[in-house]
């Protein structure tokens, strides 16, 4: 689908996953979006477009957030809202329904980190995070025993984070 030479309809296909993902996003969730999980731009294009575009006010940097998030600004808004017609309709549907089909993965994968790494005894430590856009909503350390016990929890993180922080709030709130 990409549309290739016309910078003003790259532009505005990327103001058009910002405003169906209805969330901040990070440059990494922007690229895997438009050049790893579907051809919509052209991954050295989508670089620069994600700098220029914040360079022209059409996106902004969220400030103090831990990994860079962007978001529309109110002039990337208008500017959607007055030009979206040029995107082709068979490209607006296209992203209309890969978002809806997986925006809650993108979400999550970007909102919930986790990282592991032996400590010298030879145990290791897992560090998990679920990030906001400003900043750390839950940090957690676990020392286990073994790379095995490790890898299971880091591989588990991104699907049962939300459980655990639910379970964590409602036992400390209560």
């Amino acid at each position: 689908m990409q549309i290739k030479g016309d910078t003003f309809v790259n532009k505005l296909i990327l103001l058009f996953v910002f405003d169906k993902m209805e969330s901040p996003l990070s440059e990494q969730t922007l690229l895997d979006i438009c050049t790893s999980s579907n051809d919509w731009l052209n991954y050295m294009d989508c670089v620069t477009l994600i700098e220029r575009m914040c360079l022209d006010g059409f996106i902004y940097k969220i400030p103090g957030s831990e990994n860079t998030l962007y978001a529309l600004t109110p002039e990337g808004r208008e500017t959607l809202a007055n030009f979206y017609i040029r995107i082709p309709r068979s490209s607006r549907e296209e992203i209309s329904r890969f978002v809806k089909n997986n925006s809650a993965k993108f979400r999550t994968r970007q909102e919930c980190k986790s990282d592991y790494y032996q400590n010298n005894d030879g145990s290791y430590t897992v560090y998990l995070k679920i990030l906001d856009a400003v900043q750390p909503m839950l940090e957690l350390k676990f020392v286990v025993p073994d790379k095995k016990t490790a890898n299971a929890i880091y591989k588990k993180w991104e699907v049962k984070a939300a459980d655990l922080y639910s379970v964590v709030y409602e036992t400390l709130v209560d």
